[in-house]
């Protein structure tokens, strides 16, 4: 059995990713608004935002994972608990997340705003073909840590990880 794939993004790369997505949505433009998707597209539809110059930010928040015990864990039947009012069928608006992962989010997002352009800073291969723009790809097993779910610690260095997970 492998060990999880960890990829950990820091404030700097998570910023620096987000101007390099709108730098290439730029000419997919001009944009109305932004659709940030709650709570991951937060941060980055505010960077993309500030850099498209666009004023108008609204919200979706659709709910796909509980937390159980120790494990997050899809709960089943997704929720849209927050719906975007001012983008009405999606003509003009920017959709922003953070992550595609699976696609259960961004199925459900595409059916509200159907005329919208949907950009993500990362994509794993599962949800890529729904996005229209997205940044970088991640493999489908890689669990990517967001600096808003992190906190600085100390580290094991990679080689004594490896050596210390194989079996005796």
């Amino acid at each position: 059995m492998t060990a999880p794939r960890y990829y950990a993004v820091t404030w700097d790369q998570l910023h620096r990713d987000a101007r390099a997505l709108a730098w290439r949505l730029i000419d997919a433009g001009p944009y109305k608004g932004v659709v940030a998707i709650t709570r991951g597209g937060l941060i980055p539809a505010a960077i993309i935002a500030r850099e498209l110059e666009v004023r108008l930010v609204e919200t979706v928040s659709v709910v796909t994972y509980g937390r159980d015990e120790k494990e997050w864990t899809e709960i089943g039947e997704p929720s849209v608990i927050k719906h975007p009012i001012a983008a009405g069928d999606g003509e003009g608006f920017l959709i922003i997340d953070d992550l595609v992962d699976t696609g259960t989010t961004a199925k459900i997002v595409r059916a509200l705003l159907p005329k919208a352009h949907f950009a993500t800073v990362y994509a794993k291969p599962a949800g890529k073909p729904l996005v229209d723009t997205f940044i970088t790809e991640v493999s489908q097993d890689t669990w990517i840590m967001f600096p808003w779910d992190t906190e600085p610690q100390f580290s094991v260095p990679l080689a004594k990880r490896d050596r210390a997970s194989e079996p005796n």
